[in-house]
């Protein structure tokens, strides 16, 4: 008897190899992620009961979060593993890095991201004002309670689940199903700051999730879109828990006049020659660079 081939991917993603969902598995796993939502936030309740207002909120926040995560991940496994041994799949995490390399894919995007956060506050200076109570909650993940939770939080979980759905699942899938790469791109950022469930999240999420989605599409590489998503909150979260950028709404607030502007200006720059520097990366198909896997049928044979 021959033995089974393994697909050629890292760890834990090949789990969802086989899964490349179409538009309508976008609503489901949606879905899924509310039913997830409710899930934790029963969980946090019952951290309140026991633990008290403070370490409840603290504790149960840090249980609920990737709980939440869970059904759409169980769902999206075992439709992998169904269609495993028959269909072929895209692999989720590709290196597709050439003629940049990973190193200096990896210092761009960081610099991309940075810049593109900075010149996010623009639009969000012209928002209405955040209401107090998401205001104090956002400060509950950044600034207050234990910095490590809110690291573990912040940078790590949430650049690991929220790329692995909205790239890894959501444009993968898009890309997969023969969605104009355009279309995908603009879709899964869309998706990416719905799930934020607020506008002042949702407008840097949706031009940052165009940016992710973009790298994704020419590098195929989710570890990357996941190092831009944790260069992004960290930075946020050391801003916050730094005294002098407590009380600072907007780096207008920081950097009045004309040299807000400048800096505008340049990270404009700089990200559109990263942008230009990654069109070089040469994409092998229509759905980008996300490689191919066989059924393990055909691997076994």
């Amino acid at each position: 008897m021959s033995r089974r081939a393994k697909p050629r991917n890292y760890g834990f993603l090949e789990k969802f190899n086989y899964y490349v969902p179409g538009v309508a598995e976008m609503f489901i796993l949606l879905a899924l992620l509310l039913a997830g939502g409710l899930l934790g936030n029963l969980v946090s309740l019952g951290f309140l009961a026991v633990l008290g207002q403070e370490a409840g909120m603290e504790y149960g926040t840090l249980v609920a979060y990737p709980l939440m995560f869970i059904p759409p991940m169980m769902y999206a496994s075992i439709k992998s593993r169904n269609n495993s041994y028959l269909k072929p799949g895209l692999l989720v995490d590709n290196k597709h890095f050439s003629p940049l390399g990973g190193v200096l894919c990896a210092v761009f995007v960081i610099l991309a991201t940075l810049g593109l956060a900075f010149c996010s506050d623009a639009i969000l200076s012209a928002m209405p004002k955040m209401p107090q109570w998401l205001e104090d909650m956002l400060k509950g993940l950044t600034s207050d309670g234990s910095i490590w939770i809110n690291f573990l939080m912040v940078s790590i979980f949430a650049p690991f689940f929220e790329e692995w759905l909205c790239r890894g699942m959501v444009l993968r899938g898009l890309l997969g199903n023969q969605v104009k790469p355009a279309w995908a791109i603009v879709i899964s950022a869309v998706f990416f700051a719905v799930i934020h469930l607020n506008p002042w999240q949702a407008v840097p999420a949706f031009l940052l999730g165009c940016l992710f989605g973009f790298v994704y599409y020419r590098t195929g590489s989710l570890k990357l879109t996941m190092l831009m998503h944790f260069a992004n909150n960290t930075f946020s979260l050391v801003m916050s828990n730094v005294d002098a950028f407590q009380d600072v709404e907007s780096w207008l607030d920081v950097l009045p006049g004309m040299r807000y502007w400048i800096i505008f200006a340049a990270c404009i720059l700089m990200i559109v020659l990263i942008v230009q520097s990654f069109r070089r990366i040469p994409v092998e198909h229509e759905r980008g660079n996300l490689d191919p896997v066989k059924p393990l049928f055909e691997q076994e044979s």
